[in-house]
């Protein structure tokens, strides 16, 4: 028999929760592992009267660590939807979804010309779980009823879960998110059909988000200390470049009975991280540059924590476009890159109004034809 190769390029991700199926498109790169967790045990003795030692170890597997994903998606809004919307509705929330009414109990908002994905529901222990099939050496066309041995092999990851969502600004490539996590275990399975999986928006070419297109709007809440080009807080950049991160913090625990290989029994969320970076060319020229941003800042040594309103419009003002909102963002002090052209990083954090608050960030996507 002749040796059957997979390629990354035939593979499909399909997302299961309950009796919902979503086909996911992701980009060359995709991965998942899972390890094992051992414990080791060695010798340690002195010479016998022969002059001799055990000097053998011995090993022992204790648990399997939490199976690890990753992947990466075109931005691709649809209407009032997008492609990626069940990994972000279980990535800030527990939430379920209606198929009558393509709507989700949390996290999720569709109303008008537009889909709202935010963090009220994000304070919570436990975020929604899902399934993630890899189908590798998977057709491309309509047919979704696979069966190992055909050409076909079946990857079921159990429990997962979203840890980390990051979006970077290649200034001349489409907006994308890289997506990371975690479950609970990696099975083969013998077959399985993905009857009718969600596919809105997927085979469209008109959704796609140019990055070149992307603006930023800064505002600072103190107009004082950060008075910008007209005394009303406003700064004029213009971005050459950047990165927003979303982070769970996920810790996954696993039970530690002796005698058997134990599996992850399940996961709880850790601190909730917006954070990011954006640069622009150092320009003194115009009020309110980022040269006038950088002496606001290392002037304000008496700012424990600064507050700025960050707009990202990513993609422009035309549709396709998602806009990245930052309420309350502290801002560090731009350092200089001296290249060609010097230019400044500034990093900043996405933070909520009050400890207790979940309003570091919203998403709003609005589709072309919406």
């Amino acid at each position: 028999m002749a040796d059957l190769l997979h390629f990354s390029r035939d593979t499909r991700v399909f997302l299961e929760q309950g009796s919902n199926i979503w086909e996911i498109p992701v980009l060359d790169g995709f991965s998942f592992s899972q390890a094992t967790n051992s414990t080791e045990i060695t010798l340690n003795e002195m010479s016998g009267s022969s002059g001799q030692s055990r000097r053998a170890r011995q090993m022992f597997n204790d648990s399997f660590a939490p199976a690890e994903w990753s992947f990466s998606t075109y931005m691709k809004p649809h209407g009032t939807g997008a492609v990626e919307e069940a990994l972000w509705a279980n990535f800030v929330s527990t939430s379920a979804y209606t198929a009558g009414g393509n709507s989700w109990s949390a996290g999720i908002g569709q109303s008008g010309a537009a889909m709202t994905v935010d963090f009220n529901e994000s304070n919570v222990v436990t975020l929604g779980t899902y399934n993630l099939y890899f189908v590798l050496g998977a057709s491309q066309d309509s047919d979704v009823n696979y069966t190992s041995g055909t050409g076909v092999t079946i990857y079921k990851l159990t429990g997962c879960v979203g840890n980390s969502a990051s979006i970077e600004f290649d200034i001349d490539g489409l907006a994308t998110i890289a997506w990371s996590g975690f479950g609970t275990q990696i099975t083969e399975e013998s077959s399985k059909n993905m009857g009718t999986p969600i596919r809105t928006g997927i085979d469209s070419n008109t959704n796609f988000i140019r990055n070149r297109l992307t603006t930023l709007g800064i505002t600072a809440a103190d107009t004082t200390t950060f008075p910008g080009a007209s005394s009303n807080g406003v700064y004029n950049l213009v971005l050459t470049g950047g990165s927003l991160s979303f982070e769970n913090n996920i810790t996954f625990i696993t039970p530690e009975t002796l005698g058997e290989v134990n599996l992850p029994a399940g996961h709880v969320t850790g601190t909730r991280n917006i954070s990011g970076s954006f640069t622009c060319y150092l320009n003194n020229g115009d009020a309110g540059g980022s040269a006038d941003l950088f002496e606001d800042m290392i002037e304000a040594t008496d700012i424990i924590t600064n507050s700025f309103g960050l707009v990202f419009g990513i993609g422009g003002a035309a549709v396709p476009k998602v806009v990245v909102t930052c309420p309350t963002a502290h801002i560090e002090t731009p350092t200089h890159s001296i290249e060609d052209v010097i230019s400044v990083e500034v990093n900043f954090h996405a933070l909520p109004s009050s400890v207790s608050s979940t309003n570091e960030a919203t998403i709003v996507y609005t589709g072309a034809g919406s």
